[in-house]
């Protein structure tokens, strides 16, 4: 049986890694005077700094899971997905997600597929609690082939809220959040092992079908702003493409995932019948868990309180890295 990994697919994590690592390191420009930036570049959001107040953007977009939108003729949730990825972002600095500007670049327009996608964008808003306050849409063919949905998002916060993992310590325990399923990353992977091994038609054992599972639209975590009000958070990592890694964006210290949440079944059939091996599921998906906090364990039973699911997974280490179980994760 072929053995399949992200990289295989088309997409290379620690290529991606590095490229991103050049271009950041190209970004030495600072503005002079007033609403200077705060922090460094690479972070989940960027800071803006506004006096009392912090505004912060975000931008992110529905990748290939257009493509399975596009394969199924539905694309009432992509939408969903947009404003989830940028919003997901923001929360995990503790910054309320205020305004949000799409942007479609396609290579043909379909009325039928706009309505759809704005469908979509305005659930997602409403769920997120945030105006959608413009937008663009280009045409651009020859360039893109297909549609591609991205969007940019506003956040605001007072500068003393801000949560951006100064305060981890060692000991800290890791809460998990259950995910809704795939989310919007590991896609390209996804694809080529249902497109290969079966088909968007075929019916997990739980009734809904692969392309049913693949198009749940990422579950957008408004309760974090209840949370941080409830209780001491020293940092929160919103699961995406990486994976475990995404923890890393955190803070130099380690994080020792022991007991990770349940798997659900469609993250077990495309390790199963795409023969990927269990670091690279989890380096790649969020296998169950698309948002995690990082507290003082007396900070756990309000985080479930508010959050029922959530609970915790591990805690964190004074050595660097991230393991799960005992496997480390690179």
């Amino acid at each position: 049986m072929t053995e399949h990994t992200y990289r295989e697919a088309g997409v290379d994590i620690d290529l991606e890694a590095r490229a991103v690592r050049a271009l950041i390191d190209s970004l030495t420009y600072r503005r002079t005077g007033a609403f200077s930036m705060l922090g460094n570049v690479g972070h989940f959001a960027g800071l803006i700094d506004c006096g009392p107040y912090v505004l912060a953007l975000a931008v992110d977009g529905v990748g290939t899971k257009m493509l399975v939108a596009d394969a199924l003729r539905d694309w009432r949730t992509v939408g969903i997905d947009c404003i989830a990825m940028n919003v997901n972002d923001l929360y995990v600095m503790n910054l309320e997600p205020v305004a949000f500007v799409d942007y479609i670049a396609t290579d043909a327009l379909s009325p039928e597929k706009m309505a759809q996608i704005g469908e979509g964008l305005n659930e997602g808003a409403r769920l997120a609690n945030m105006n959608i306050v413009g937008g663009e849409t280009a045409t651009l063919k020859g360039l893109v082939n297909g549609l591609d949905l991205a969007g940019t998002c506003l956040g605001v916060q007072k500068k003393e809220k801000i949560v951006n993992g100064e305060g981890i310590v060692p000991g800290d325990r890791i809460v998990g959040v259950p995910s809704s399923g795939i989310h919007s990353n590991g896609l390209t992977l996804a694809r080529r092992v249902v497109e290969e091994c079966a088909s968007y038609d075929t019916r997990l054992s739980n009734g809904k079908t692969l392309g049913e599972e693949l198009l749940t639209p990422t579950r957008i975590y408004h309760e974090v702003l209840r949370v941080t009000e409830a209780c001491t958070i020293h940092g929160m990592c919103h699961v995406t493409g990486g994976g475990l890694l995404n923890f890393k964006r955190l803070t130099g210290y380690g994080f020792s995932i022991t007991d990770p949440l349940p798997v659900p079944e469609v993250f077990r059939w495309l390790q199963e019948n795409g023969n990927i091996g269990i670091v690279e599921m989890y380096r790649t998906f969020n296998m169950g868990m698309g948002y995690a906090f990082v507290a003082p364990e007396k900070s756990v039973a309000a985080i479930q309180s508010v959050i029922p699911g959530a609970r915790v997974v591990g805690e964190v280490t004074g050595e660097p890295g991230v393991w799960l179980k005992d496997t480390e994760m690179e």
